[in-house]
């Protein structure tokens, strides 16, 4: 693997127009690590443009955080869904228009299961409509200096006019832009709320659905309670792996878990990718890997998956990353 050690980042430009017809490959089509401040410790192709799948939802995150601080609405304010939640696939919650969720459950569902109509939900409760908040996730990167970037929907779905899709193509960005979004994004501190969630419960009530924590980051087991009238949907688990196998987790000489966020992803167009944070010591380091393909064999076999590439690759530069720290 290649090491580039700067301290500033390199100039991006590209537009969706011009996109590579393949954006992903081995080990990674970008990546890049840094501290919490986004001075860089690594770089590879972090420029390079890719399709960053439900990596998308950090950006629908950042401005749904921000309208909360904004007082704008409360996380306990209650979302009543729209027709437009039937514009996408699973992984979803299933919410129908006319039911309802409150913000801060939408979120879970979210970050947890990366639920593509909670993005859609979220959208439109922020802006009043998915057209307007697709120009407020734009204008946002805009402002952040994410200029590689392009939003078409708040999900990070493909384009699909078969199935009801409205965009007329793929969100692009690179390891570069989402790095500024995560940096961003973790100043609002109640993300991590929200990303080091392992599992939940989705609960079915009389009026729409809620979302029960059972497993988080450093924290016990905690037992989902059923009132009146509910019942259990399914169970749900974060695909962040390095956060959820035990085999894949950094733990710190304090005994504790390091990783508590942020966002995974993956479309067959665009490969596995991942916004990756975490602490030792009270020092934070974020890494992001876009891109990653299977690993195939002479007769095209897949020897490695996209996802397994991708977690090999960025829990190293984590762990790198943190071992750069000082102390």
């Amino acid at each position: 693997m290649k090491r580039l050690l700067f301290v500033g980042l390199v100039a991006l430009a590209t537009a969706a127009s011009a996109v590579a017809a393949s954006m992903k490959c081995a080990p990674y089509r970008g990546a890049i690590s840094a501290d919490a401040s986004g001075r860089v410790l690594f770089a590879d192709n972090a420029d390079r443009p890719a399709y960053p799948a439900s990596v998308t939802k950090l950006m629908t995150a950042l401005l749904v955080l921000e309208d909360v601080r904004a007082k704008k609405y409360t996380f306990f304010d209650k979302v009543t869904a729209t027709p437009d939640v039937y514009r996408c696939e699973p992984s979803w919650v299933g919410i129908k228009p006319g039911e309802q969720m409150t913000v801060r459950d939408l979120l879970l569902a979210l970050m947890v299961e990366s639920a593509n109509d909670a993005a859609i939900a979220l959208g439109i409760h922020s802006a009043g409509s998915f057209d307007g908040f697709v120009a407020k996730m734009n204008a946002r990167a805009k402002e952040l200096g994410m200029n590689a970037t392009t939003y078409y929907n708040p999900n990070g779905l493909p384009p699909n006019k078969a199935k009801r899709y409205p965009w007329k193509n793929f969100n692009v960005s690179t390891a570069a832009d989402q790095l500024k979004l995560a940096v961003q994004l973790l100043k609002y501190s109640e993300i991590l709320e929200f990303t080091s969630v392992k599992t939940a419960a989705l609960v079915k009530t009389p009026t729409g659905f809620r979302v029960s924590v059972t497993r988080q980051v450093n924290r016990p087991l905690r037992e989902t309670k059923f009132a009146p009238g509910e019942s259990l949907v399914k169970n749900l688990r974060n695909h962040n792996n390095i956060m959820v196998k035990d085999k894949q987790k950094v733990i710190g000489p304090d005994g504790k878990e390091c990783v508590d966020g942020l966002k995974t992803g993956y479309i067959d167009a665009g490969g596995s990718s991942v916004v990756l944070t975490g602490t030792r010591k009270g020092k934070r380091v974020i890494v992001v890997v876009l891109g990653s393909d299977s690993q195939l064999d002479a007769k095209g076999r897949v020897v490695k998956g996209g996802s397994e590439i991708r977690d090999e690759h960025a829990r190293r530069l984590l762990v790198d990353a943190l071992d750069a720290q000082a102390w």
